[in-house]
């Protein structure tokens, strides 16, 4: 009985060192992917990528997918952004800046503005998290933990898994996925998961840092 409780005890303690260990190298593994974070945000003036969006609804099990254009410009301490989505039928411009999110339908020229100051947080997080934000600013607004390395968009990423501390984006995004690509430190993957089974997935392709943008990424023009 004795050599029995020996045994168990010294496989409690091997177990708890390997756990142990193991929760250490998850910890510097994220520490290494927030300082690549870091590194990329330093000179980050803009972006310019084609992206893949697709919205997933669990209670009628449909997808609804966009693609086009998406630009990102820093602007003080927040994140310019512009898409020119180009989906056939669905053909829309899109921005966001200066607090306002707007919509052109460019079918019927109509546009629709959402003032997003008061839930900044939440439209940043769909739309700019992951293009030239500091990592060790991450833990700020999300608890952090490092998932691995996962192939996505055709590359060997760092997969992030974050929890918005604000109850307000929580409710929004419980969870909120980001694979980056360990060249550039940029995202080419998002996902936001909604809750009850629905999420929106982004996939970023041609991602051109600091590249020249067109005149109107920012504006609407009908």
């Amino acid at each position: 009985m004795i050599r029995m409780r020996k045994l168990l005890l010294a496989f409690g303690m091997a177990a708890l060192m390997a756990a142990t260990a193991f929760a250490q190298g998850r910890q510097e593994d994220l520490e290494k992917v927030l300082t690549l974070l870091d590194k990329s945000s330093v000179g980050f003036k803009t972006l310019k990528a084609d992206f893949e969006w697709d919205q997933f609804q669990m209670v009628v099990s449909e997808h609804e997918r966009d693609n086009g254009l998406m630009y990102f410009k820093r602007s003080g301490g927040s994140v310019d952004v512009g898409a020119d989505i180009q989906t056939r039928g669905r053909e829309k411009k899109m921005v966001l800046k200066d607090g306002a999110l707007q919509i052109l339908q460019r079918k019927t020229g109509q546009v629709t503005s959402y003032d997003t100051r008061k839930k900044r947080e939440s439209f940043e997080s769909f739309l700019a998290l992951g293009f030239g934000a500091r990592g060790h600013d991450l833990p700020k607004n999300f608890e952090v933990r490092y998932a691995g390395v996962e192939n996505a968009a055709g590359v060997q990423s760092y997969k992030l898994e974050l929890t918005p501390k604000s109850a307000q984006v929580r409710q929004m995004f419980p969870k909120i996925t980001l694979w980056i690509d360990p060249r550039t430190g940029m995202s080419v993957q998002q996902k936001l998961d909604q809750g009850e089974g629905d999420y929106r997935i982004a996939v970023y392709h041609h991602i051109e840092v600091n590249a020249a943008l067109p005149g109107d990424a920012f504006s609407l023009k009908k």
